[in-house]
């Protein structure tokens, strides 16, 4: 599941989000410039990012009308960039560097003489030392909107409501449902069907199911067309105690590999079961940085015993949730040659939550593809998995006895 260069297809724009309608580059491995043109002026925060070099651009949340190939070819210091939603509110565009460069300027022009109004960002070649020295301190921020008071952007929050009365806690098991990537993460691609769209019609139509039942509260990572960083995703399975984490992803082989069909169940190992299940463990875990989030300052794991001992559960329960999930799913849907597999997944490493990562098929597959678009199939396989999310359940529910 490597990240396509770029999205074609934004959600749906309010009146009043700038419109973004045509990207350029122009210059050479010295100086590169970009240039955007937009329908209106917009604030906007530039800043850049080490290992991999990457110049981040903030908006206040855009339109992008932009050809489907817009970002996939670059020129001189820009290697590729890529643009979206990386929350209600706020776009970004990142820009993936051949090296170290500054931002030498950054500004956004009136129209004028027949133009549109601009955002013009014009990068210079340095070397790695000043590179890093001149790093923003907030060059490792929170995902937030970049202009609050900007039209388009998210609106104030309103004022605190009286309190209510207290209601009974929910005591059903938590499920968690994450489809992948999202906002300025695309994900596979297949023509004009993306990855990030694909999983999550099937992510809701799983939430409905399951909710349906009654038997459980869902919570989901996304809901709509957002960038979620990794550790935000393991971080919402871990506040709402979540019993069992499910992450949908659909796999593509890049050109020339060959081919491969059929769904693929993934759990958290520290050495990958096989090559394949390695790639796709290391192309995952490259989303935080297609979004633009900062790696250095992810957290070291913690050695300690008890979070060992922890994780050394969890880890059954994962794998016993992944058996239970390919037993129902053989008989509904194809499956890959090798159906459970295991590798080093960021998104699976809560120590405390039993995690899977479901890859539905290969958009790179005509047969598959045809299936990941189809309600049809979606169905049935929603189905399936709801058996085995019950199966689950109901045995950690008769292992924990009565009293729990």
């Amino acid at each position: 599941m490597g990240a396509a260069e770029n999205q074609s297809s934004s959600p749906a724009p309010a009146p009043n989000f700038p419109v973004a309608s045509e990207a350029r580059l122009a210059g050479d491995a010295k100086q590169t410039r970009f240039v955007l043109d937009l329908d209106k002026p917009i604030q906007f925060h530039a800043f850049a990012l080490a290992d991999p070099y990457r110049v981040v651009v903030d908006l206040p949340q855009v339109s992008f009308r932009l050809g489907a190939e817009a970002g996939a070819v670059g020129r001189g210091l820009i290697k590729a960039f890529r643009y979206g939603l990386v929350l209600p509110g706020g776009s970004r565009i990142v820009f993936d560097l051949t090296g170290p460069a500054r931002v030498a300027s950054a500004s956004v022009l009136e129209a004028a003489n027949g133009q549109p109004p601009r955002l013009v960002i014009e990068l210079e070649e340095t070397d790695r030392a000043s590179f890093v020295q001149s790093l923003e301190a907030e060059s490792r921020p929170e995902l937030k909107p970049a202009i609050a008071d900007t039209a388009g952007a998210a609106p104030a929050a309103d004022p605190p409501a009286a309190p209510k009365p207290a209601e009974p806690a929910d005591l059903r098991p938590v499920l968690v449902i994450d489809p992948g990537h999202g906002g300025i993460d695309n994900g596979t691609q297949s023509g004009s069907e993306y990855e990030k769209n694909l999983v999550l019609g099937f992510g809701l139509a799983l939430r409905d199911r399951v909710e349906k039942a009654g038997k459980y509260r869902v919570v989901m990572t996304r809901t709509d067309d957002t960038f979620i960083p990794l550790t935000e995703r393991v971080k919402i399975a871990r506040n709402q105690s979540a019993a069992l984490f499910v992450s949908i992803h659909a796999d593509a082989l890049p050109r020339g590999e060959g081919d491969a069909q059929g769904a693929t169940i993934y759990t958290l190992s520290d050495r990958a079961s096989d090559a394949e299940a390695e790639r796709l463990a290391e192309a995952e875990n490259k989303a935080d940085a297609i979004g633009g989030v900062n790696l250095t300052e992810e957290p070291t794991d913690v050695a300690d015993i008890l979070i060992d001992l922890a994780q050394r559960e969890t880890r059954t329960f994962s794998n016993r949730f992944a058996r239970l999930l390919m037993g129902e799913m053989k008989n509904t849907v194809r499956m890959h040659k090798h159906p459970l597999k295991s590798a080093g997944f960021k998104v699976l490493k809560a120590p405390d939550v039993p995690s899977v990562l479901i890859e539905l098929g290969y958009v790179s597959n005509k047969g598959d593809l045809e299936h990941l678009v189809s309600e049809n199939w979606r169905s049935r396989t929603v189905a399936s998995m709801a058996q085995a999310i019950d199966a689950f359940f109901a045995r950690r529910l008769a292992a924990a006895g009565p009293a729990n």
